[in-house]
């Protein structure tokens, strides 16, 4: 007779069924919350609006939070058997000891989550292994009234129940699940699948799920889940992994609440596996842990000790790469590598960033100098066009380093460790040919609580199973160190990781990039300005609120704030910080600037006004102040004397005109057709015309965008668009300025702008303020320019990157929109023109035309998205010579720190009219940062060259030191400088960083 013909489905639906008698429910909690609309202490846990709730009522709207009170007794019938809770308030659940303490997280079942993942629910609470009927239940738990996602789900009580745990039925749920997806993944033909799924068959023959029964399958399952495999050709290493964006669509006060959940989580897992391997980024949230659960920070700090909690990821948080500077990557690096090795003696070697928006290619030679050997990420998996060639791959940057890069072959961070997970990774991993290794990151993310039960039940029975490679769970840096060992067989990636999507995220909620170029640059002004007047004996060097404010910026950068992908009340948040800590680190610059002047300028006097520039070059500017007009040339990175006093009115210049079709100096003559665009900018020193023939250059656009806060259409430009409306024009001039005024207006918004030329400068301003009120609208300006090239050069951190203009394969027509800091320029060898701004990194350069992505009014997730009044500066900057003969680099970080100007009330010291405090001989190496070291009072200063060169620089010192060092990122001395004075001479390779350490 056939053999019976078996039916997956029924098999599945078998599981279903073994799945349901897990747990029995012998009796109701009592429930009772106080909620209030912000968490509070567990000391003031009943200071809200106490409510006493059954299953399906409610307790709450979106962002409620309350303390639950869950009170019973445990039944006599449950005498001798396991007993656990069943709790779901559809919520976010922190259950804590009887001293507040975080002891385990739940989240609510429906929480919205990808279910090919898995399940998301954590809704059991194991309270005793062996109970003896009797024991009280008084248990507290802190709640939010959303789910994983943020998203509101009812605010009603689901379920709260005392229950039997049938540990047999359980353990063999999990060996049939595992078993049976193990088939389903199979081939047909595979004999492995057929033997299983007849000892499945065979278990559903047996009917009731009885212990008799339970038992009985158990036996018949156990061959197949003993069979091994023989000598793997791959090992997955498998790491517990808990991914939590610090604010996304929750505020930060809710990520607080997350880490507690999920470390607690973590920890009690721990208690039930032996084997689990658990790892969690960020040393910002293992901060808040510290600040606000120390007991529960112990018992991390303990697993960290024994090897079972992995710190991972060098960076204070996980940051967008794109727009954050080359500084602040620094310091985010240098923060987070300190914090660890103070807090567990852990030097973290590998850049754990799942989940950002694109690589930036000058992190390699950062990572590689501040001891970072190895990054993993996941993120390229999400490209739109063209697939990642790897997944083991040498990463290469713009200076040469490399680190040796890891993408997980499961292309995610949240993976289920089913059967499915083991096998997609070894079908998939895209350099299996030379590598025995790859990753496997399993768990639930964003407070799902990381790994559960399932997760780790199954992997106990996936270490050797014939049919998968074998698993070990252990930490990442352990897989990185078994994966370098093939290093040498790894392709090399140069250049960018650009991720081709979420292109929108360079522009979204323009205010909070504002904010972010301000403070980078405030802070280095702040530094510089600290240094100089630490070094002549004024104020104290303020180490402590320098670093309070650098983390709370590098936490703003993290990659769902910067790049605006974060729900309003975020913003709402993050802007009120933003403008307390730039008020708050301006305050601080001129207070030692002013300290600096009252005490070191004079010479007499009678109005001394004090000059001072951070720039490592002089630098000739004209300056208005009380209303006169003055031309000045600063010294390098110092300061200079004026009296304003023997400053005269300036008489008008006849190089400068403005009228309302025209405006002049004595190197632009720009001419304006009717609308307000520009139709020539002749450069009368090279006596050539910038605009190309024919079109409009400043052309501001309005195009449609009814996307999300991440990506724009990538077919807008084949949509009908606007073009702003010019509404009024005035011209004058100011002195030593030409300026031009406009007035646009589009729907409810509008555009005022200055374009301004200035005697002697190459740079033309438009100096702009935008009222913005449109909807699901995108706002770009567009400069298209007689220069033929087939590169775009893009500023980025510590150097240059080019990008084609044109659009000849997938890889470039993905690349449309690019990210580029302080100036994007097309340059022939003979001329070129560059688009500079103060806070913009959006960027288009197709063909001839340099194009400048303004403003995105979406409405998701954070809904009024820059429909806001928003100031800022862009400017254009035609140029004899290619962009490295103009020094393009030089303009854009002119436009970027301004000269700082300090009116004193004079001084009886002699000081000098004109000082340097470093000064360098070559225009290709530019001076970052000047700072004081963190552990000492040596002066640090970070150099990087500009133009992709090598470079000879000699650096002046004018005052005296003992010893000079040249160190990694993290300050740590890699030897000393064998010869130095005054002058202390460095050799660099193109882009090379160095750091130079100065002790006094």
């Amino acid at each position: 007779m056939p053999y019976e013909k078996i039916s997956i489905r029924k098999l599945r639906h078998m599981c279903n069924r073994i799945q349901d008698r897990i747990y029995t429910k012998i009796a109701p909690l009592s429930v009772s919350a106080w909620v209030t609309p912000e968490p509070v202490s567990y000391e003031n846990r009943m200071s809200g609006n106490q409510i006493t709730l059954a299953p399906g009522e409610k307790w709450g709207e979106l962002w409620d939070c309350a303390w639950f009170h869950f009170e019973g007794t445990v039944p006599q019938e449950a005498a001798g058997q396991a007993v656990v809770l069943l709790i779901d308030v559809n919520g976010e659940v922190c259950l804590v000891d009887e001293e507040g303490t975080p002891y385990q997280g739940l989240t609510n079942v429906n929480s919205e989550f990808d279910l090919s993942l898995g399940l998301p629910g954590k809704r059991v609470v194991r309270i005793h292994e062996n109970a003896r009927g009797g024991e009280v239940i008084d248990l507290w738990g802190d709640v939010g009234n959303n789910d994983l996602f943020g998203r509101f789900r009812s605010g009603t009580l689901k379920e709260a129940d005392i229950a039997i745990c049938h540990e047999e039925i359980r353990q063999l749920y999990y060996d049939a699940e595992v078993l049976l997806e193990l088939a389903e993944h199979l081939p047909e033909q595979s004999v492995r699948r057929k033997r299983i799924l007849q000892r499945l068959y065979e278990v559903s023959l047996l009917g009731e799920v009885n212990d008799a029964n339970v038992a009985q399958a158990r036996q018949l399952l156990t061959p197949e889940l003993e069979k091994r495999g023989g000598d793997p050709s791959l090992t997955v290493s498998a790491t517990g992994h808990a991914h939590i964006d610090l604010a996304w669509l929750w505020p930060i006060r809710e990520t607080l609440r997350k880490g507690a959940r999920t470390f607690s989580t973590a920890l009690r897992m721990m208690e039930r596996y032996p084997d689990y391997v658990f790892g969690a980024s960020q040393p910002q949230l293992y901060q808040w842990m510290k600040e606000r659960h120390p007991k529960l920070y112990e018992q991390i700090k303990q697993r960290v000790k024994e090897g079972r909690w992995e710190v991972q990821g060098a960076m204070w948080v996980e940051p967008d790469s794109n727009v954050s500077g080359g500084e602040a990557l620094v310091r985010q690096i240098l923060y987070g590598k300190r914090f660890f090795q103070q807090e567990f003696d852990k030097d973290v070697k590998v850049l754990w960033v799942p989940d950002i928006f694109g690589y930036a290619a000058s992190l390699p030679q950062i990572l590689k100098k501040s001891g970072v050997d190895y990054m993993m990420t996941q993120k390229l998996s999400w490209n739109k066009y063209n697939d990642h060639p790897h997944h083991s791959f040498w990463w290469e940057g713009i200076d040469g380093s490399k680190v040796l890069t890891h993408m997980p072959p499961e292309d995610t961070y949240n993976g289920p460790a089913a059967p499915r997970s083991i096998l997609k990774a070894e079908r998939e991993y895209l350099d299996s040919n030379v590598s025995e290794h790859c990753l496997l990151l399993f768990g639930i993310g964003d407070g799902g609580g990381g790994p559960g039960e399932e997760h780790l039940e199954r992997l106990k029975r996936e270490k050797n199973l014939q049919g998968l490679s074998p698993v070990v769970q252990e930490p990442a840096i352990d897989f990185f160190e078994k994966l370098n060992e093939f290093a040498s067989q790894f392709q090399t990636w140069r250049g960018e990781l650009y991720l081709e999507l979420h292109q929108g995220t360079l522009t979204t909620q323009a205010r909070n990039k504002w904010y972010n170029r301000k403070l980078e640059k405030a802070l280095r002004e702040l530094e510089f300005a600290a240094v100089l007047e630490a070094l002549h004996g004024g104020l104290d060097y303020p180490a402590l609120e320098l670093e309070e404010v650098w983390k709370e910026v590098l936490l703003y950068q993290f990659h769902d704030i910067l790049p605006g992908s974060s729900i309003k009340r975020v913003y709402d948040e993050s802007l009120e910080r933003y403008e307390k800590l730039l008020q708050q680190v301006n305050e601080m610059t001129e207070a030692r600037y002013s300290s600096f002047a009252a005490r070191m300028t004079g010479n007499g006097a009678e109005q001394p006004v004090v000059v001072f520039n951070s720039l490592p070059w002089a630098r000739t500017e004209w300056l208005n102040i009380g209303d006169k007009w003055m031309k000045t040339t600063v010294p390098a990175m110092g300061y200079q004397v004026h009296d304003l006093s023997e400053i005269e009115k300036m008489p008008t210049s006849s190089a400068l005109r403005a009228e309302n079709d025209l405006v002049e100096n004595d190197i632009f003559r720009i001419r304006f057709a009717a609308d307000g665009t520009i139709c020539s900018i002749f450069d009368k020193e090279s006596q050539r015309e910038v605009v190309a023939d024919g079109s409009k250059a400043n052309l501001l656009s309005v195009y449609q965008d009814g996307d999300n806060a991440w990506d724009f259409p990538t077919d807008y430009r084949q949509m009908p668009c606007e073009q702003m409306e010019l509404k009024n024009v005035q011209a004058k001039i100011d002195g030593p300025q030409a300026v031009i005024e406009q007035t646009y207006q589009t729907g409810e918004s509008q555009l005022r702008q200055k374009i301004v030329l200035t005697l002697g400068s190459r740079r033309i301003d438009f100096v702009t303020e935008v009222d913005w009120r449109e909807s699901e609208k995108m706002l770009r300006t567009a400069f298209p320019v007689d220069i033929y090239t087939e590169q775009a050069n893009c500023e980025i951190q510590f150097g240059h990157l080019k990008r084609p203009t044109h659009r000849n394969t997938m890889w470039d027509f993905a690349k449309d929109e690019i990210c580029a800091h302080q100036w994007i320029d097309l340059s022939q060898s003979d001329y070129g023109v560059s688009l500079l701004n103060d806070c913009k990194y959006g960027h288009r350069a197709y063909e001839n035309t340099l194009d400048l992505n303004l403003l995105r009014s979406t409405s998701s997730p954070g809904e009024q998205a820059d429909k806001a009044i928003h100031n800022f500066t862009y400017s254009l900057l035609p140029h004899a010579g290619d962009f490295v003969q103009a020094e393009v680099y030089r303009a854009g970080y002119a436009l970027n720190v301004p000269i700082q100007v300090i009116e004193t009330q004079g001084s009886q010291a002699q000081g000098q009219d004109a000082y340097s405090l470093i000064s360098l001989d070559v225009s290709n190496v530019m001076i970052e940062s000047v700072k004081k070291a963190e552990d000492s009072d040596d002066i640090v200063i970070r150099l990087y060259e500009t133009n992709g060169a090598k470079a000879t620089a000699k650096i002046s010192v004018p005052f005296t030191y003992h010893t000079a060092h040249l160190t990694d990122l993290l300050e740590q001395s890699i030897g000393p400088i064998a010869e130095f004075g005054e002058v202390i001479q460095l050799d660099f390779t193109p882009f090379e960083i160095k750091t130079l350490r100065i002790s006094r």
